[in-house]
This record gives structure tokens, C-alpha cells and sequence, in this order.
């Protein structure tokens, strides 16, 4: 037996005494090399961390659509091309950042990067604040429909506010108000920030946990030092969605802002967590920011290609994964620079790549089904929400969205999951094709990171179409749950958007190829059906597909 076939079969699995290979597909089935050539090169010094508008993006692109190419697909992208471009604005801070903390009659300096990280996306040339107030709004949330509201009646206009990571039940002794350890969207940073600009503030500073974030400083110093980006706006809509400063600050800094107030964080974060907390001017405490930005219009596209369907060309099944990683950066402790994204995620750009070989290698599907690489979800999820509100094939016919991310180079998994909660039919579609393969499905086991608001597919899903993101599970045949979240905790304590994301020649993909052929097992069945996935009971996104029902009888 050749070593391409043994290598195959390594992620065969017995079920009822049956073989069930990833060779057993058309093309020859999933090419666990090839998904592994494809990381080593996407991820590779070359490609410079696939940064958007950058020569990296530029490679990357052409690197996709000659793959693409060469399996005979068709392109799938604006006016018969294979991409759609996405217009954005790139904002940057140009030199140094001056923050200026003054309290009890004392100035201390702050340094970017350490103490806190501060950026803008407000159309301006520079960011000049003096001696801003600083406010503490607990987490920041106003949700009328849980009789919810940080805010009350603070007026934030020319003031900082101090905000809390994830949302109020997160460390609370008993599920209230939100669900629980599973985050809402209102624990997001995103909300965070797009609230605070709505009523008027002059800044936010979320204080940084490593628990309640998902994530440790590093992650937050490495997105935070970053370039911003965001979609072309009118300056009356930017003005109104972003505040002129915004950014982390270290835990450390907030208790020592706190107790110089007179408070104790950890007790007003208790207080936070009920729904009669009022905000808190934190003493005399103010704030002094300037800095210079570098504001330019950009274009950076998503990579589309498309396998014509045949009795149901009009409806589509997508198959999706973000391109971009954070490019050049600041030196880690190796004097590293390039954040190359191997796991995050070129695996899941190379399972799209794959999927696209095998799916034109076979028969031609009912329905078309598309292959996207998407740009600029570290950004936001830009790229994806450009195409939900520019779709290149109608949503209210699209069936679904198979997003995926960071599949693991770690071997055999004897599970695989999905991101979130997301109460869609397509979790237990999921694990139906997992056990014909002789696998279990695992829901998400960390519902507290909030990974369902994260990922491309929730651009979608806030749009009714029925999507989930597919990432590997934590059963490893070698090691079990154990060995499983061992490693990924390890990744994303030291590599989670750091140099160190890369590939190496001791990678096994032979679990990356096995997760590959569930999706491929999942897409199929969607390709040749005439069943149209449904958001559950209690889903937010159930009422929004329902509007658009007629188109699908």
C-alpha cells in the first residue's frame, strides 16, 4: 500500500464492521497532505500574516483563485470575476501614543501596549482628549427586553467609560438576567463600544480578564496595536458609530484606579452584576489622550468560487472560512513579527480549498454551492457581513452556511463540534453525520467565550440564513478530553494571534482530514436535498428567516 493511502486511511473508522475512509469520495477523497500544504504555505513568512491591503492579501488571493482554477471551478465572484472586492477604511495610529492618567493630585503615564491599548475609528486626523472624567458603567448594557439597564440616566458626553468583559452572569453565583456562563452578543466588545458611542461618550475602556475575555493580554495587545479597519460610512454615520478613543485597559490598572477612588473593584464588579447597579464617577480620576491617525480607503476582497447546481442552480449551500490573519506586528520575546494564523485560519481556508477539489471532482449538485474565502473577520467579520448585505446569491434561497475554523493539527479527535449555541437544525445535522462516521458531536464546552458571535457565520445568521461555524472537538484517540483541552488551552494562552500560530512539520493532519469529510458528508446532503435547515424554538434569528418563507416553497 502506498504511504498516501496508508495516510488516508489513518482516519478510518470501523462502524458496523463497514470501512467508512476519507478516500471514499470522489477525487480520490480528502487529501490530508494537501490540507497540509496548503497551511504551510498560507501560513508560510511569505504571505506575511495575510494582513488586508497589504502584499500578503495580494498573494493570498492569487494563491486561491489558482487553486481554484486548476479544480475546475467556476468563479463565483462580481461582473464573472472570483472576487468581490469590499470597500473599508483603514485607521491606524501614526507615532506615538501619549495617555496621561491624573488622580489624588498625582499624574502617572500609561503606556500603550502594557498599561492599556488605544485606538480610533472616528474620521479625524488626530485623537486630543484633556482630562476626561472617568465613569464606571458596570458591563455596559442596555437590554430592554431583560430589563436591563447599566447606563440609567449617566450622561457620558466628554467622559471615559470604564466597562466590564462579557456580561453580568458570567461570574454570578446563579444564572440571572442573561444565560448564565454563556455569553450573550451584549458580552461582546463590539457592543460594548457601539453602545457607549450611542449615548455620546467620549471614550470606553473595557478592563481586561483573561477568564471573562476568553483571551490573555497578549491577544489584546497584539488586535489592539493592530490597524482598525471598518466599512465605508458617511462621516455622519461614523461619527455616530464610533467614539474617539477606545481600547483595554490592564485589570491591574482598574483596581488601582478603584481603590485610589475609594473603591473596591471586586465589590463594585458584584454590584454590577445586578440590575440595580448605578454608574460610578471613579473619584477625580481623568484621562488625557493624544495621538496622531492614519485614516486611507482601502480595498480588500473576498475570494469566491462556484460549482453550478443543476435542478436547483437558484438555491445555495456556502462553504466558508476567513483568509486574513494580523500580518506584521510587534516583536515577540524571539524577535518574531509575522502573526502567520496556521490554525486561525488558514485550516479552515484549506478545508474550503479542499472541499472545492473534491465537490468539482464529483457529480454536478442540485443546488449551487459556493466556496468563500473571506476577508477581514479579525477586523469585525467584515468580509462576511459585506457579502450578507451584498449577497451574490439571494439569502432567502441560500440554505446554509458552513463556516469553518481552526481545525486542529493534532491528530484524531473521536468528536467534533460546533461554535455556540446557535439552536439551528444544523447542530443536529451535524452530529448525525458524525455517527454514520462513527463519531460524536460535542456542543460547545466553553459557551462562556461567546465564540457564537466570533465567527463569519453569525454575519448570516443575524440575517436568518441558517449557519453554524464547524471546529474540531477535544476527544483525542491519543489522550481523550484531557490531552484535548490541554492543548487548547495552550494554544490560546501562548499562540492565539501570535507569531507562534504557524506550521510545522510535525503536524498531523489526519484529524483535519476526518473533520474535512464530515463537512464534506454535511454539504453534500444539503447539496442534493430539498429540506431547508430551521432555526429552533427560541432561536433570535428564527423570526427574521420566516419573513422570506415564501421564496423557499
Amino acid at each position: 500500500m502506498n504511504p498516501m493511502r496508508m495516510l488516508l486511511l489513518s482516519s478510518c473508522l470501523f462502524v458496523g464492521g463497514l470501512a467508512h475512509a476519507a478516500n471514499d469520495l470522489p477525487g480520490g477523497g480528502i487529501d490530508p497532505q494537501a490540507l497540509s500544504r496548503h497551511v504551510r504555505i498560507l501560513a508560510s513568512d511569505e504571505f506575511e500574516g495575510r494582513a488586508p491591503a497589504t502584499p500578503g492579501e495580494e498573494r493570498t488571493v492569487q494563491y486561491l483563485i489558482e487553486e481554484f482554477k486548476t479544480y475546475g471551478l467556476q468563479p463565483g465572484g462580481v461582473d464573472g470575476g472570483w472576487v468581490q472586492p469590499v470597500p473599508m477604511v483603514r485607521a491606524q495610529v501614526d507615532g506615538p501614543v501619549r495617555a496621561q492618567l491624573r488622580q489624588k493630585g498625582k499624574e502617572r503615564a500609561l503606556a500603550n501596549g502594557e498599561d492599556v491599548t488605544l485606538q480610533s475609528l472616528r474620521p479625524q486626523d488626530a485623537v486630543s482628549i484633556k482630562n476626561a472624567p472617568l465613569v464606571f458603567v458596570g458591563y455596559g448594557i442596555d437590554a430592554p427586553e431583560r430589563h436591563w439597564n447599566d447606563y440609567k440616566d449617566v450622561d457620558l458626553h466628554g467622559k471615559i467609560a470604564v466597562v466590564l468583559i462579557n456580561d453580568a452572569d458570567f461570574e454570578a453565583d446563579q444564572p440571572g438576567a442573561f444565560d448564565g456562563k454563556a455569553v450573550t452578543y451584549y458580552g461582546r466588545w463590539t457592543y460594548k463600544f457601539e453602545e457607549a458611542a450611542r449615548r455620546g461618550a467620549q471614550g470606553v475602556l473595557i478592563v481586561h480578564e483573561t477568564a471573562p475575555a476568553a483571551y490573555g493580554w497578549a491577544t489584546v495587545k497584539s488586535s489592539g496595536t493592530s490597524p482598525l479597519f471598518d466599512i465605508e460610512r458617511t462621516r455622519e454615520q461614523a461619527l455616530a458609530q464610533h467614539v474617539p478613543v477606545r481600547g483595554w485597559m490592564q485589570r491591574s490598572l482598574a483596581e488601582q484606579l478603584f481603590r485610589d477612588a475609594g473603591l473596591d473593584f471586586e465589590a463594585e464588579k458584584r454590584r454590577a452584576m445586578t440590575p440595580a447597579f448605578k454608574p460610578v464617577a471613579l473619584g477625580d480620576a481623568q484621562l488625557s489622550v493624544d495621538f496622531k491617525l492614519k485614516r486611507e480607503q482601502v480595498i480588500t476582497r473576498n475570494v469566491v468560487a462556484k460549482l453550478p447546481g443543476g435542478a436547483h442552480a437558484d438555491e445555495a449551500v456556502i462553504f466558508s472560512a476567513h483568509w486574513d490573519a494580523f500580518g506584521i506586528g510587534q516583536p515577540d520575546a524571539k524577535g518574531d513579527r509575522i502573526r502567520r494564523g496556521a490554525i486561525d485560519n488558514a485550516t479552515g481556508v484549506a478545508t474550503v480549498l479542499e472541499l472545492g477539489r473534491v465537490f468539482a471532482a464529483g457529480p454536478q449538485p442540485q443546488r449551487t454551492l459556493y466556496f468563500v474565502a473571506l476577508t477581514a473577520e479579525e477586523k469585525g467579520l467584515l468580509g462576511a457581513s459585506y457579502y450578507a448585505a451584498h449577497p451574490l446569491a439571494p439569502l432567502d434561497k441560500t440554505a446554509a452556511v458552513l463556516n469553518i475554523e481552526m481545525f486542529s493539527p493534532d491528530g484524531p479527535t473521536r468528536d467534533i463540534a460546533s461554535w455556540g449555541k446557535g439552536r439551528v437544525s444544523l447542530e443536529g445535522d451535524l452530529e448525525r453525520v458524525a455517527k454514520a462516521r462513527g463519531r460524536t458531536y460535542s456542543p460547545d464546552p466553553n459557551l462562556e467565550a461567546g465564540f457564537f458571535y466570533r465567527a463569519d457565520h453569525f454575519a448570516f445568521a443575524r440575517l436568518g440564513v441558517p449557519a453554524i461555524t464547524i471546529g474540531p472537538g477535544l476527544d483525542m484517540r491519543e489522550g481523550g478530553v484531557e490531552k484535548g483541552r490541554e492543548l487548547r488551552d495552550a494554544y490560546f494562552a501562548a499562540c492565539y494571534h501570535q507569531a507562534c500560530d504557524a506550521w510545522t512539520p510535525n503536524w498531523d493532519p489526519s484529524g483535519h482530514a476526518a473533520d474535512t469529510l464530515l463537512v464534506y458528508d454535511l454539504g453534500a446532503e444539503l447539496a442534493n436535498s430539498r429540506r431547508w435547515p430551521q432555526w429552533e424554538e427560541g432561536s433570535e434569528f428564527r423570526a427574521e428567516r420566516e419573513k422570506s418563507e415564501s421564496a423557499r416553497r
